[in-house]
């Protein structure tokens, strides 16, 4: 019977809640709406209370319930994980009601809103970025408020997630075993980012990748890769001594050395192959130009008889006489 009374005092209150956020969605009673949604906000029902707020902006404009409406209406958001929304709402109220002491507060929470926002580090980062904006605007504003002593690591945290992306991006490169770009976008993380914590693992592949390029280069770029490699495990060693990735670069130094010793006998195999090619092929050309030079003179021999045979036979023509004159006898 206990148990039958108070399920019959839980439907009534039910049906009563709802009775309430009904009749507050129907009415164009400015304060039975304000009523419900203060108290679905107090009982942290925020679908319900803001469902109540977005209604009253029109109703409350030029009123003191305004700031609260908006006030109000940003903190629900944000607990209901609308957090861009709850950030621009939150940047309004600092903006419209420059007066009101929670403009402060407003100001952190807007920076706060987007801090949440941000999305996972292999996602768009635009939002982080608005994110370090915000914090650092606030920073400058509020430069002697309590809330502004964590700033510092969230803003920390967020360029973190823009290292860890890029750094990502350029190791994708390697594992596709583009070791030029891969380079190249390495270098670049460290030229963006000069403070990364991430330089250890990034000084890693940057030399795996030269290595990778020396070992697979094309003959003409062969010495300079090698020695672009070699300097790179130098410098590692002496930024980073003692650690694994100067383990790492010193065996690849070894790998190199041998490999700049193979490739020295190499070159010269390579010179002795092209010079006696070279040789040859002068040779050939020699021999071409000789040959060439044999049928241009047959040639202008073959002229210079033709032309004596057409002198012989025009003399010859100019020094015969014309035949005799011949008449006819009278008859």
């Amino acid at each position: 019977m206990k148990k039958y009374i108070l399920g019959i005092f839980a439907v009534a209150v039910v049906t009563s809640c709802v009775s309430k956020q009904e009749r507050a969605m129907k009415s164009a009673d400015k304060n039975l709406i304000l009523k419900t949604a203060n108290e679905n906000f107090a009982k942290k029902k925020w679908k319900n209370a803001l469902a109540l707020y977005d209604r009253l902006p029109n109703l409350v404009a030029g009123t003191d319930d305004a700031p609260n409406v908006v006030f109000n209406s940003a903190y629900a958001n944000y607990y209901d994980k609308n957090f861009r929304l709850a950030g621009n709402q939150f940047k309004n109220f600092s903006i419209s009601f420059p007066q009101d002491s929670r403009k402060e507060e407003a100001a952190y929470m807007s920076a706060l809103c987007y801090y949440e926002g941000s999305m996972d580090y292999n996602l768009d980062q635009s939002t982080t970025q608005s994110a370090i904006n915000e914090l650092q605007d606030f920073l400058n504003n509020y430069p002697n408020s309590e809330r502004s002593k964590n700033i510092n690591t969230l803003v920390d945290e967020l360029s973190y997630k823009l290292e860890f992306k890029a750094y990502e991006n350029a190791r994708q490169y390697f594992k596709m075993g583009e070791y030029k770009a891969a380079n190249v976008a390495l270098e670049n993380v460290l030229e963006d980012f000069p403070s990364t914590k991430l330089r250890p693992q990034i000084y890693d592949y940057i030399v795996k990748s030269r290595y990778e390029l020396a070992q697979k280069s094309v003959y003409d770029l062969k010495d300079e890769r090698i020695e672009s490699a070699l300097s790179f495990t130098r410098q590692i060693e002496k930024e980073m001594p003692n650690t694994d990735v100067a383990k790492t670069a010193l065996d690849i130094r070894e790998k190199l050395e041998k490999e700049k010793k193979d490739f020295v006998v190499v070159k010269k195999q390579t010179e002795a192959r092209i010079a006696a090619l070279t040789e040859r092929q002068k040779k050939f050309e020699a021999q071409n130009a000789q040959k060439a030079k044999t049928v241009q003179q047959e040639k202008d021999q073959i002229d210079a008889e033709k032309k004596a045979m057409q002198i012989q036979r025009d003399s010859a023509a100019l020094s015969t006489p014309p035949p005799a004159a011949t008449f006819k006898i009278q008859r």
